[in-house]
């Protein structure tokens, strides 16, 4: 089902899966966040495969599944910033909880949306666990130079306006402040799964163990041998989601 989410007065598209046979409530809730768009007018395209992994996870695990578009990317509306997708899956946590049935959610969050469910999650006690694919455990990279990835956003075409960011200083501000690795500490003992490739060029896997790291330990971690960082699309990183979504109802 399509749905259209108002967040803070943006318009953001998101699809909602459910499973064939819903059991009787209390049903399980899961918000997918697909990470930063890549190549040139990218976020146009940007998470057109999530409605399927998320009629996917629905029929397979039986939950309510909640996939959307960041403002900036697909048919959302707005520009992008890191505190305004935060303000996104805000909005997205807050439009599963109403769906009938629905009593609890979960967050699975892919490169840059893996690094924001951390940082969501920390600070909202409502979101019951948090699985990551190839996250960062931070932003450094893009807030060393702040005006190259801005240039970069609009290329992708994630940042749409001319006159966007109204405050320049603040957007880049968020880039460093945004930190899953400061995060992460929080989650437990709330279930936490990262998943990341043995061979991502794109966020290193060090990074997966820095968030295990932060978490204490208190955490899964699974380390894919010779997968990258497209682990939307590599089975094993589905197949470890969908048992640990399975575990979750234990």
């Amino acid at each position: 089902m399509e749905v259209v989410l108002d967040s803070v007065g943006v318009r953001l598209r998101a699809h909602v899966a459910h499973p064939a046979e819903s059991p009787a409530p209390p049903q399980f809730g899961l918000v997918l966040c697909h990470g930063f768009p890549s190549g040139p007018r990218g976020a146009a395209n940007s998470a057109e495969t999530y409605p399927d992994l998320a009629d996917r996870l629905a029929a397979d695990a039986g939950w309510v599944v909640l996939s959307f578009n960041f403002r900036g990317t697909g048919d959302s509306e707005g520009d992008f910033s890191l505190g305004g997708w935060l303000v996104d899956l805000r909005t997205a946590i807050d439009h599963l909880l109403t769906v009938e049935g629905v009593e609890g959610v979960w967050l699975a969050g892919f490169s840059t949306g893996g690094a924001l469910a951390i940082c969501a999650a920390a600070e909202d006690e409502r979101v019951a666990g948090v699985a990551t694919m190839a996250a960062p455990a931070d932003f450094d990279e893009w807030a060393d130079d702040p005006d190259r990835f801005l240039t970069y956003a609009r290329e992708v075409g994630v940042i749409r306006s001319k006159d966007f960011p109204p405050d320049p200083v603040k957007w880049a501000t968020e880039l460093r402040e945004t930190r899953a690795s400061s995060a992460a500490g929080k989650i437990p003992p709330r279930p936490l799964l990262i998943v990341h490739g043995s061979e991502d060029d794109v966020v290193p896997v060090l990074d997966a163990r820095q968030l295990a790291d932060a978490a204490d330990g208190d955490v899964e971690l699974r380390v894919l041998t010779g997968a990258g960082h497209r682990l939307r699309h590599d089975p094993r990183a589905v197949a470890v989601l969908l048992g640990w979504l399975d575990r979750q109802t234990l």
